[in-house]
Protein backbone atom coordinates (compact mmCIF):
# COMPACT_ATOMS: atom_id res chain seq x y z
CA UNK A 1 0.00 0.00 0.00
CA UNK A 2 2.71 2.41 0.44
CA UNK A 3 3.71 1.91 -3.07
CA UNK A 4 0.09 3.59 -4.10
CA UNK A 5 -0.06 5.76 -1.35
CA UNK A 6 2.99 7.45 -3.07
CA UNK A 7 2.53 7.28 -6.35
CA UNK A 8 -0.80 8.74 -5.63
CA UNK A 9 0.34 11.46 -3.43
CA UNK A 10 2.66 12.95 -6.59
CA UNK A 11 0.20 12.46 -8.76
CA UNK A 12 -2.51 14.04 -6.72
CA UNK A 13 0.37 17.39 -6.13
CA UNK A 14 0.90 17.22 -9.62
CA UNK A 15 -2.72 17.24 -10.90
CA UNK A 16 -3.74 19.58 -8.22
CA UNK A 17 -1.25 22.55 -10.08
CA UNK A 18 -4.84 24.28 -10.28
CA UNK A 19 -5.44 24.25 -6.35
CA UNK A 20 -2.03 25.20 -5.88
CA UNK A 21 -1.60 28.57 -8.27
CA UNK A 22 -4.75 29.80 -6.09
CA UNK A 23 -3.51 29.05 -2.82
CA UNK A 24 0.43 29.77 -3.04
CA UNK A 25 0.10 32.06 -6.61
CA UNK A 26 -0.26 35.41 -4.37
CA UNK A 27 3.34 34.13 -2.73
CA UNK A 28 5.21 33.26 -5.84
CA UNK A 29 4.03 36.14 -7.81
CA UNK A 30 5.58 38.04 -4.92
CA UNK A 31 8.99 36.68 -5.22
CA UNK A 32 8.96 36.92 -8.70
CA UNK A 33 8.25 40.76 -8.48
CA UNK A 34 10.88 41.12 -6.30
CA UNK A 35 12.57 39.21 -8.60
CA UNK A 36 12.57 41.81 -11.10
CA UNK A 37 14.05 44.83 -8.36
CA UNK A 38 16.21 42.46 -7.88
CA UNK A 39 17.55 42.29 -11.51
CA UNK A 40 18.35 46.28 -11.63
CA UNK A 41 20.41 46.23 -8.45
CA UNK A 42 23.39 44.38 -9.13
CA UNK A 43 24.17 44.72 -5.16
CA UNK A 44 22.04 41.40 -4.53
CA UNK A 45 23.89 38.76 -7.01
CA UNK A 46 21.14 36.08 -5.58
CA UNK A 47 19.54 34.95 -9.02
CA UNK A 48 15.42 34.86 -8.95
CA UNK A 49 15.73 31.10 -9.79
CA UNK A 50 17.29 30.46 -6.30
CA UNK A 51 14.89 32.19 -4.80
CA UNK A 52 11.90 29.92 -5.95
CA UNK A 53 13.70 27.01 -5.82
CA UNK A 54 14.38 27.92 -1.55
CA UNK A 55 11.05 28.33 -1.18
CA UNK A 56 9.81 25.29 -2.87
CA UNK A 57 12.36 23.46 -0.54
CA UNK A 58 11.46 25.08 2.49
CA UNK A 59 7.66 24.09 1.68
CA UNK A 60 8.53 20.66 0.54
CA UNK A 61 10.48 20.37 4.34
CA UNK A 62 7.51 21.41 6.67
CA UNK A 63 5.13 18.98 4.35
CA UNK A 64 7.41 16.25 4.93
CA UNK A 65 7.95 16.96 8.78
CA UNK A 66 4.06 16.58 8.78
CA UNK A 67 4.18 13.47 6.90
CA UNK A 68 6.52 12.32 9.51
CA UNK A 69 4.13 13.47 12.74
CA UNK A 70 1.29 11.95 10.82
CA UNK A 71 3.08 8.58 9.94
CA UNK A 72 3.87 8.58 13.66
CA UNK A 73 0.47 9.18 15.14
CA UNK A 74 -0.88 6.52 13.05
CA UNK A 75 1.68 4.30 14.22
CA UNK A 76 0.49 4.95 17.81
CA UNK A 77 -2.97 4.63 16.92
CA UNK A 78 -2.30 0.99 14.96
CA UNK A 79 0.14 -0.40 17.53
CA UNK A 80 -2.42 0.88 20.50
CA UNK A 81 -6.04 -0.07 18.35
CA UNK A 82 -5.41 -2.55 16.60
CA UNK A 83 -5.63 -5.67 18.65
CA UNK A 84 -9.43 -4.46 19.38
CA UNK A 85 -10.48 -2.59 16.25
CA UNK A 86 -9.46 -2.96 11.86
CA UNK A 87 -7.61 0.56 12.85
CA UNK A 88 -5.72 0.51 9.73
CA UNK A 89 -8.21 -0.47 7.37
CA UNK A 90 -10.06 2.33 8.82
CA UNK A 91 -7.22 5.08 8.08
CA UNK A 92 -6.98 3.35 4.40
CA UNK A 93 -10.65 4.44 4.14
CA UNK A 94 -10.42 7.31 5.67
CA UNK A 95 -7.22 8.83 3.08
CA UNK A 96 -9.51 7.18 -0.11
CA UNK A 97 -12.58 9.18 1.06
CA UNK A 98 -10.46 12.31 1.53
CA UNK A 99 -9.36 11.77 -1.94
CA UNK A 100 -12.21 11.23 -3.12
CA UNK A 101 -13.51 14.63 -1.74
CA UNK A 102 -10.40 16.39 -2.78
CA UNK A 103 -11.09 15.22 -6.74
CA UNK A 104 -14.78 16.06 -5.95
CA UNK A 105 -13.07 19.85 -4.59
CA UNK A 106 -10.58 20.24 -7.95
CA UNK A 107 -13.71 19.26 -10.15
CA UNK A 108 -15.93 21.41 -8.61
CA UNK A 109 -18.74 19.05 -8.18
CA UNK A 110 -18.27 19.40 -4.36
CA UNK A 111 -16.91 22.35 -2.03
CA UNK A 112 -17.25 20.30 1.22
CA UNK A 113 -12.99 20.54 1.83
CA UNK A 114 -13.32 24.17 1.98
CA UNK A 115 -14.60 23.66 5.99
CA UNK A 116 -11.82 22.34 6.54
CA UNK A 117 -9.69 24.60 5.37
CA UNK A 118 -11.61 27.06 7.01
CA UNK A 119 -11.32 25.01 10.20
CA UNK A 120 -7.20 25.11 9.56
CA UNK A 121 -7.38 28.90 9.34
CA UNK A 122 -7.63 29.04 13.68
CA UNK A 123 -4.21 27.47 13.35
CA UNK A 124 -2.65 29.47 10.38
CA UNK A 125 -3.69 32.50 12.07
CA UNK A 126 -0.49 32.05 14.64
CA UNK A 127 1.54 30.90 12.12
CA UNK A 128 1.08 33.13 9.51
CA UNK A 129 2.66 36.62 11.30
CA UNK A 130 5.81 35.10 11.64
CA UNK A 131 5.91 35.60 7.89
CA UNK A 132 5.44 39.38 7.91
CA UNK A 133 9.29 39.87 8.63
CA UNK A 134 10.40 37.69 5.65
CA UNK A 135 9.05 40.00 3.14
CA UNK A 136 10.33 41.24 0.75
CA UNK A 137 12.16 38.23 0.16
CA UNK A 138 15.50 39.55 -0.71
CA UNK A 139 17.45 36.48 -0.04
CA UNK A 140 17.73 32.93 -0.13
CA UNK A 141 17.28 31.80 3.14
CA UNK A 142 14.52 34.49 3.53
CA UNK A 143 12.89 32.59 0.87
CA UNK A 144 13.66 29.49 2.55
CA UNK A 145 11.72 30.54 5.80
CA UNK A 146 9.17 31.45 4.46
CA UNK A 147 8.39 28.45 2.27
CA UNK A 148 8.82 26.61 5.34
CA UNK A 149 6.23 28.55 7.33
CA UNK A 150 3.89 28.87 3.76
CA UNK A 151 4.20 24.93 3.85
CA UNK A 152 1.65 24.97 6.82
CA UNK A 153 -1.35 27.08 5.26
CA UNK A 154 -4.77 25.44 5.20
CA UNK A 155 -5.29 23.38 2.26
CA UNK A 156 -7.49 20.57 1.78
CA UNK A 157 -5.21 19.31 -0.94
CA UNK A 158 -2.49 18.93 1.71
CA UNK A 159 -4.71 17.41 4.45
CA UNK A 160 -6.17 15.04 2.05
CA UNK A 161 -2.52 13.57 1.33
CA UNK A 162 -1.98 13.83 5.08
CA UNK A 163 -4.38 11.64 5.62
CA UNK A 164 -2.45 9.03 3.09
CA UNK A 165 0.24 9.64 5.20
CA UNK A 166 -1.41 8.92 8.38
CA UNK A 167 -2.95 5.54 7.04
CA UNK A 168 0.77 4.26 6.64
CA UNK A 169 1.13 3.94 10.06
CA UNK A 170 5.14 4.88 9.61
CA UNK A 171 6.78 7.46 10.23
CA UNK A 172 9.14 7.88 7.38
CA UNK A 173 6.21 6.39 4.95
CA UNK A 174 4.79 9.16 6.08
CA UNK A 175 7.12 11.49 5.72
CA UNK A 176 7.84 9.85 2.08
CA UNK A 177 4.71 10.38 0.99
CA UNK A 178 4.20 14.25 1.77
CA UNK A 179 7.71 14.69 -0.04
CA UNK A 180 6.56 12.89 -3.17
CA UNK A 181 3.78 15.38 -2.62
CA UNK A 182 5.72 17.92 -2.45
CA UNK A 183 7.61 17.30 -5.69
CA UNK A 184 4.20 16.49 -7.35
CA UNK A 185 3.24 20.22 -7.05
CA UNK A 186 6.83 21.77 -7.77
CA UNK A 187 6.61 21.84 -11.41
CA UNK A 188 3.23 23.69 -11.44
CA UNK A 189 4.50 26.30 -9.20
CA UNK A 190 7.81 26.63 -10.69
CA UNK A 191 5.65 26.86 -14.22
CA UNK A 192 4.06 29.97 -12.34
CA UNK A 193 6.67 31.70 -11.47
CA UNK A 194 8.42 31.46 -14.78
CA UNK A 195 4.91 31.96 -16.72
CA UNK A 196 2.22 33.11 -14.65
CA UNK A 197 0.00 34.85 -17.00
CA UNK A 198 0.35 32.01 -19.84
CA UNK A 199 -0.30 29.18 -17.11
CA UNK A 200 -3.29 30.81 -15.58
CA UNK A 201 -5.54 30.53 -18.01
CA UNK A 202 -5.09 26.68 -18.17
CA UNK A 203 -5.40 26.14 -14.82
CA UNK A 204 -8.84 28.37 -14.66
CA UNK A 205 -10.20 25.76 -17.77
CA UNK A 206 -13.35 23.88 -16.14
CA UNK A 207 -12.62 21.14 -18.54
CA UNK A 208 -8.94 21.11 -17.38
CA UNK A 209 -10.46 21.12 -13.50
CA UNK A 210 -12.41 18.88 -14.00
CA UNK A 211 -10.00 16.05 -15.83
CA UNK A 212 -7.77 16.52 -12.82
CA UNK A 213 -10.47 15.81 -10.26
CA UNK A 214 -11.59 13.09 -11.88
CA UNK A 215 -8.37 11.38 -12.20
CA UNK A 216 -7.45 12.51 -8.41
CA UNK A 217 -10.83 10.63 -7.53
CA UNK A 218 -9.95 7.60 -9.37
CA UNK A 219 -7.09 7.17 -7.57
CA UNK A 220 -9.50 7.46 -4.01
CA UNK A 221 -11.49 4.82 -5.65
CA UNK A 222 -8.16 2.52 -6.33
CA UNK A 223 -7.81 2.84 -2.58
CA UNK A 224 -11.36 1.90 -1.30
CA UNK A 225 -10.84 -1.21 -3.62
CA UNK A 226 -7.38 -2.07 -2.00
CA UNK A 227 -8.35 -1.04 1.52
CA UNK A 228 -11.64 -3.18 1.17
CA UNK A 229 -10.13 -6.12 -0.70
CA UNK A 230 -7.85 -7.76 2.07
CA UNK A 231 -11.40 -8.34 4.24
CA UNK A 232 -12.75 -9.39 1.40
CA UNK A 233 -9.75 -12.17 0.76
CA UNK A 234 -9.84 -12.77 4.41
CA UNK A 235 -13.01 -13.96 4.28
CA UNK A 236 -13.04 -15.86 1.38
CA UNK A 237 -9.55 -17.67 3.24
CA UNK A 238 -11.87 -18.58 6.05
CA UNK A 239 -14.75 -19.61 3.55
CA UNK A 240 -12.34 -22.19 1.57
CA UNK A 241 -10.85 -23.19 5.13
CA UNK A 242 -14.41 -23.93 6.74
CA UNK A 243 -15.38 -26.12 3.06
CA UNK A 244 -11.97 -27.86 3.55
CA UNK A 245 -12.48 -29.13 6.76
CA UNK A 246 -16.17 -29.96 6.35
CA UNK A 247 -14.73 -32.08 3.26
CA UNK A 248 -12.19 -33.89 5.64
CA UNK A 249 -14.89 -34.57 8.35
CA UNK A 250 -17.42 -35.97 6.31
CA UNK A 251 -14.07 -38.50 4.93
CA UNK A 252 -13.73 -39.41 8.34
CA UNK A 253 -17.08 -39.91 9.75
CA UNK A 254 -17.65 -41.73 6.34
CA UNK A 255 -20.68 -39.34 5.67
Amino acid sequence: MTELAVLSAFLVGLLGGIHCAAMCGGIVSAISFRGITVAVRPVLSTPVPTFHLAYNAGRIGSYTLAGAVAGLVGALGTGLLDELLPIRTMLYLLASFMLLAQGMYLAGVWRGLAALERAGGRLWAYIQPWSRPLLPVDSAPKALALGAIWGWLPCGMVYSVLALALASGDATSGALTMFAFGLGTLPNLLAMAIAAERIRPLLKNARVRFAAGALVMGFGVIGLVRALQPAHDHSSSLSLHGSDTHVRASHTTGH
